[in-house]
């Protein structure tokens, strides 16, 4: 089964993998390795998922603004997700996705949906992220 849902763009880019999905936040600093791309906080429910390359859908980041410089390591190192998905805006991914553009030439795009259509997504399904914001979910 497919679904396209609508979200609002906060870093405009195309992205498609497998999806990661929680409706729990995710403190990057502490809980996601730059290393490995490993989810790493032992106490969230994605803990020992690899989000390299996948589409995370989280509903925002946890903690403090150091989820940037983890996040910017992690884009340097190619262990970042290829996009993010959340239910809220986050100007600490949105942060981390513009300096690693200014960097590396490399943004993470960042859409933002409903609450409703946020709950939509599972880990298990894939998805493809238009730049547009669209983000067409397939069922594996």
């Amino acid at each position: 089964m497919e679904h396209i849902i609508h979200g609002t763009v906060l870093v405009e880019g195309a992205a498609s993998g497998p999806l990661l999905a929680s409706d729990t936040p995710l403190s990057f600093w502490g809980g996601y390795s730059q290393f490995t791309g490993e989810v790493i906080d032992r106490r969230h429910p994605l803990s020992g998922e690899i989000a390299t390359d996948c589409i995370l859908a989280i509903p925002a980041s946890r903690g403090s603004s150091t989820t940037t410089a983890v996040l910017l390591e992690a884009v340097r190192r190619g262990t970042a997700p290829a996009a993010l998905i959340t239910s809220q805006t986050d100007t600490f991914l949105v942060l981390a996705s513009i300096v690693a553009d200014e960097l590396y030439q490399k943004p993470i795009p960042v859409v933002v949906l409903d609450i409703e259509a946020f709950a939509l997504l599972s880990s298990g399904q894939y998805a493809v992220l238009n730049p547009d914001g669209n983000v067409i979910v397939r069922d594996r």
